[in-house]
Formats: structure tokens, sequence, C-alpha cells
């Protein structure tokens, strides 16, 4: 049973996203951006960290399960992960929202 709760971090759904450079953009407008501080860093650094608080709360979570996390600490980052998850959906809706305001504009 110990065994099985040690290899349990084979289950992690997001451990495909280890490879992904989230960072490094190939859009030239989208790098220009970054490096002035524009919107596109904005959403950059939110989504990174997004994912990053997500991250934390799942290695929290096992670690919980492992016992080498207290309940509360697992129990603060499933929290701030939530938090922050629903930040990002609550900013997706904007986004689209305001896109589809500019789509009705008349020319």
């Amino acid at each position: 049973m110990i065994n099985s709760v040690n290899n349990i971090s084979s289950l992690s759904v997001t451990r495909d996203l280890a490879g992904v450079d989230l960072g490094k953009s190939t859009n030239s407008a989208a790098e220009s951006a970054a490096s002035d501080g524009g919107f596109a860093a904005v959403l950059n650094n939110v989504a990174t960290g997004a994912v990053n608080s997500i991250k934390n709360a799942e290695s929290m979570s096992f670690a919980g399960i492992k016992g080498t996390a207290t309940t509360r600490e697992v129990v603060d980052a499933v929290m701030q992960a939530q938090q922050t998850l629903q930040t990002a959906i609550a900013i997706r809706d904007k986004v689209v929202s305001a896109f589809l305001e500019v789509t009705k504009m008349q020319m």
C-alpha cells in the first residue's frame, strides 16, 4: 500500500505541462509586448501563475497523501489554487465579452 502511495505521482494530471515553456512565445508581437510590459505580458504572467498555483496544490495533495505535509498546508494550497482558477475564469469571461463587443461595433 505504501509503495502505491509513493508512486501516485504517476497519476498527475499536470505532469505533461512540465515540458511546456510558458515564458517563451514564437510570436514577435507578443515578445515585444512582453518586453514593454504590455497586455500580453500581463496575461502571460497570470497564466503562468495559475499553472504554478495548480501544480503547487497538486504536489501538496500528494505530499498530504504521503504524510509529509499537514492537512492545513494541503487545504491552504488547494484553496489558493481554487481562487486562482476562479480568477482566471473571470478574466477569460471578461476578455471574451470584450472581444464580442468589439466584433459587434460598426466600422
